[in-house]
């Protein structure tokens, strides 16, 4: 990896009017549908073993329900194959309106389905298809969501301008994990397994609605308007990526892993590490990922920001050999049962997250050409998520059952999800503004195909 600085290559481009615009309508946008999906993790962990995978061995109820959870990751490759070629080829607006439409409308019919004591089987086959079309969603959101900023933006500041999509998911979890906490602070726990939490499954309408709103007021990115003004949309973006982008797809691909396998330990597993082993309550618990969250909201956009100034692999990599190295320190911190220390444990976790998390937007979507961003960065982003947060919390909790009950395979776990995220940064290149800079001036000087 390369030490050049990455903002002294190139021309700076001063952002558009809509910059700004875009900047919120991302975030917003996927603050909302990371609320969707953060309540559904929670709720994986806490309520569905209980509820929907009743008559079962405590331990297999969570293992099913967990496997529930993981198919949200594993519909996301379709998502990022239908939205990522849409994206490429009728823009990043509308697709964005469908996948806000399509998480929301999953997220309340989670919320009014009855449990298995009203349907029995059915529920949790219910529960596993609408799981299924959050996934598609969010596999067709976060492309889009990254190209909206970044794309207004200045190309030599794209750390900073993609961070506005990555703070969805801290967000969505803190909104999320706060309304999940107030209602088990109020009510009993039977009358929150009962009904208090689809309080925060049907509050989601009101979320959509307001995201619509923002979003639909939109322009499209100056930068797919270039490229249709230079009639270069790509008739099948997918097979372009696949068969002239390998490299890129496996380096973007590889950046995922380490991050999104270190947030499945601290937004889900550790609530049931805790609680279970340590003897914590669920407050103590959503507590602690609701301090470590709100820390996120201003650390990942910073992260983003320090990695236009130094460069963007070397910061990502020091970040997951930092996690390597924290893990065990993190077990070994919480085993006196302490809340002080288990939210601090968190806090720094969610740090080294957002230290990667942060400038992987920008990492990502640099990596491919722009008449091939959307595509190859929903499919970079989708395709590791089946081998990093989908079977993470699977393998967390079969890994903890495997050692007795003992944290040091999960450590273990981690280290070789840093090194593949370290190898991802290896394979990767630096940004190359300049790219963006002669599409633009280019399709400046001719009219709209």
């Amino acid at each position: 990896m390369t030490s050049t600085n990455n903002a002294s290559k190139a021309v700076t481009r001063k952002p558009p009017p809509g910059a700004l615009k875009a900047y919120i309508a991302s975030l917003t946008g996927t603050s909302l549908e990371y609320y969707d999906f953060a309540i559904y993790s929670v709720a994986s962990a806490l309520v569905f073993p209980k509820i929907f995978f009743p008559g079962n061995d405590e331990f297999v109820a969570l293992l099913l329900s967990f496997s529930a959870f993981a198919v949200g990751y594993l519909a996301r490759p379709i998502g990022g194959v239908i939205f990522g070629r849409l994206g490429d080829k009728v823009g990043r607006k509308y697709v964005l309106v469908f996948t806000l439409v399509l998480i929301g409308v999953a997220t309340v019919l989670i919320g009014a389905l009855p449990d298995y004591s009203v349907i029995g089987v059915a529920a949790p086959t219910i529960l596993v298809l609408l799981r299924l079309a959050q996934g598609i969603g969010v596999g067709g959101e976060w492309g889009g969501a990254v190209l909206l900023s970044s794309e207004f933006g200045d190309p030599n500041k794209r750390g900073f301008w993609s961070s506005a999509a990555q703070i969805g998911p801290p967000a969505g979890n803190l909104m999320a994990n706060g309304v999940l906490a107030i209602l088990a602070a109020t009510l009993s726990n039977d009358a929150f397994l009962s009904w208090g939490w689809r309080v925060a499954f049907l509050a989601s309408a009101l979320l959509v609605v307001f995201g619509l709103v923002i979003r639909l007021k939109l322009e499209e990115t100056p930068v797919f308007k270039a490229i249709q003004a230079q009639g270069d949309r790509p008739k099948a973006p997918i097979k372009e990526v696949f068969t002239q982008q390998p490299k890129a797809l496996v380096a973007a691909a590889l950046s995922r892993v380490c991050p999104d396998i270190l947030y499945a330990l601290f937004t889900v597993f550790v609530a049931v590490y805790a609680t279970k082993e340590l003897g914590m309550t669920t407050g103590n618990v959503l507590s602690a990922i609701l301090i470590g969250s709100a820390f996120q909201l201003f650390l990942i956009p910073l992260a983003g920001a320090l990695t236009d100034r130094f460069n963007r692999r070397w910061v990502y990599g020091i970040a997951a050999a930092a996690t390597a190295a924290f893990i065990p320190l993190f077990f070994l911190m919480i085993q006196g049962r302490s809340v002080l220390m288990l939210t601090i444990g968190t806090i720094i976790g969610l740090a080294l997250h957002a230290f990667m998390y942060g400038p992987q937007a920008a990492f990502i979507t640099e990596q491919f050409p722009a008449r091939l961003r959307y595509a190859g960065s929903s499919l970079a982003y989708t395709l590791a998520g089946v081998i990093g947060g989908a079977v993470a919390p699977i393998i967390f909790t079969a890994l903890y059952g495997a050692a007795n009950h003992g944290w040091y395979l999960i450590a273990v776990y981690i280290l070789v999800a840093s090194v593949v995220t370290i190898v991802g940064m290896l394979l990767g290149r630096d940004p190359e503004p300049e790219e963006e800079e002669r599409l633009l001036q280019a399709a400046q000087s001719q009219p709209a195909v």
